[in-house]
């Protein structure tokens, strides 16, 4: 069986991310697509709009013929950990041929290069990365400075998704993985463009315009029926009761979350969350480190597990999967390096005690998101 990964969060399951879908299987020739997702919270810090479950489910309608779960771990983590966790699982499956990535620019050679280039830093490398640094540039500005010095294409540094891209690329590479990348443009606007086009808007202007009848042309209509129940809990209040009640230490050991940073959000702790999230960010810190922060902070994830984590044996999760597919589907995630699980009452029977830590950490997001949005969403595996 030739499988096509694609790792995504899905908050939520748009017409881009469909069209997506569709030039996956069309690319890569595969008989199945697998998409590992992020549970409850994003890679930015926020919370999803729908459960893991509604949106795995959202996947399947929408083409996919399996969802996994990328770790909470690494699901709320900066752009690197997120690759290396994804990568590290889907890695596990034999039968797994290609990794499908959205990007707005480059291809197939392009992110090859860059991600050799990025693995193996020159001198200059670094002494243009600490120059500019030095200087009061952002870290983003400055590391992509330093790539442009090296013969790199600053466009392929300018966009978030051809990051996200690259971090794949770079994951594959350090483990000489025989996955294929298959970069796909995508189309409509952009990640953080907040403005509604006509049918193929960013999940940003879908979540800030849900009141708009817009939206409806922007997503297939199972989507638009279950964003009538969208989680509506006061996720502010969770983040700033979790950093009022944390010190200093346990900031520290958050991906991110050092040299001073942790006492300036900790001086913060008693004003609104984005007043928290304003006078923390900077020039070297971005707004979207600062909430991932706040998340992983409230969710009790830290560096030091992480790493742990990445460095030992883990699971597959199943979150849904295509009826039609599952026999097959399971029996090629079966033959992964790492157990597989279906519910949540058999994981601890089949994990190592590391796994099942970092299993834990799964459940305890999902935990949060129910006690935020005062819902019972149970543990289950969705077939559709």
């Amino acid at each position: 069986m030739k499988i096509c990964a694609i790792i995504c969060e899905f908050n939520p399951f748009h017409n881009g991310h469909k069209y997506f879908l569709e030039q996956a299987k069309k690319a890569s020739g595969c008989d199945a697509l697998l998409c590992i997702m992020s549970g409850s919270f994003t890679q930015r810090g926020e919370m999803c709009i729908l459960d893991k479950f509604t949106r795995a489910k959202h996947a399947i309608l929408g083409g996919a013929d399996c969802v996994i779960q990328l770790p909470a771990t690494f699901a709320v983590a900066p752009a690197e950990i997120f690759a290396k966790g994804a990568i590290k699982i889907l890695s596990s499956v034999p039968e797994i041929s290609y990794l499908a990535f959205g990007c707005e620019s480059g291809l197939h050679e392009d992110f090859l290069n860059a991600a050799k280039l990025l693995l193996n830093e020159s001198k200059k490398f670094k002494d243009v990365l600490s120059e500019k640094l030095s200087g009061g540039e952002s870290y983003i500005k400055s590391y992509a400075a330093a790539f442009e010095s090296c013969g790199g294409n600053g466009e392929l540094l300018s966009k978030p998704n051809n990051v996200l891209a690259l971090e794949y690329t770079k994951a594959l590479m350090r483990i000489n993985s025989d996955i294929s990348i298959l970069p796909i443009k995508r189309i409509g606007g952009g990640y953080s463009d907040g403005e509604l086009k006509e049918d193929f808007s960013s999940a940003t202007a879908i979540r800030q315009n849900l009141a708009d009848l817009k939206v409806k042309n922007n997503l297939p209509d199972f989507v638009y029926d279950d964003l009538q129940n969208a989680a509506t809990g006061n996720y502010d209040s969770m983040l700033r009761h979790c950093l009022f009640k944390t010190g200093t230490d346990k900031l520290k050991r958050i991906y991110g979350c050092g040299e001073g940073l942790e006492n300036r959000i900790k001086s913060l702790d008693g004003n609104p969350v984005q007043e928290i999230i304003n006078a923390a960010t900077s020039k070297r810190y971005s707004s979207s480190r600062i909430k991932r922060i706040l998340c992983a902070n409230a969710l009790e994830l830290y560096r030091d597990e992480s790493e742990r984590f990445l460095n030992n044996e883990l699971y597959i999760k199943v979150l849904a999967i295509k009826k039609d597919k599952a026999d097959r589907m399971l029996a090629a995630l079966a033959k992964s390096d790492y157990p597989l699980i279906t519910d949540g009452s058999s994981a601890l029977t089949k994990l190592t005690d590391t796994a099942k830590q970092c299993f834990e950490k799964d459940k305890n997001e999902l935990n949060v998101w129910n006690f935020i949005n005062m819902t019972k969403i149970p543990d289950r595996l969705t077939i559709v």
